[in-house]
């Protein structure tokens, strides 16, 4: 295994895992900004409010983007397993 293939296996992992979690990430951070707009207009300063509408948030993003996020991860497993042949010592 050269050094090369370790750098483009981990550059690849790194692609994918942010790849995943962006969409998830992103409604969470847009569910907070909302909720936090709504709290400072309000002057409601109660901290757990945020917890309940960023779960359902995730939820309903992981819904959404399930069959996305699925493809590209079985995409990647391919790649991966199509690079094994060239991971001799």
């Amino acid at each position: 295994m050269t050094p090369e293939l370790v750098i483009q296996l981990a550059r690849r992992s790194f692609e994918a895992t942010l790849m995943l979690a962006a969409p998830l990430l992103i409604f969470s951070l847009v569910v907070g900004l909302v909720i936090s707009i709504f709290q400072a207009v309000t002057s409601i300063n109660e901290a757990t409010l945020s917890f309940v509408p960023k779960i359902v948030a995730v939820m309903v993003a992981l819904v959404i983007f399930f069959p996305w996020m699925m493809s590209y991860m079985s995409d990647f497993t391919r790649e991966i397993y199509g690079m094994i042949a060239s991971m001799r010592h």
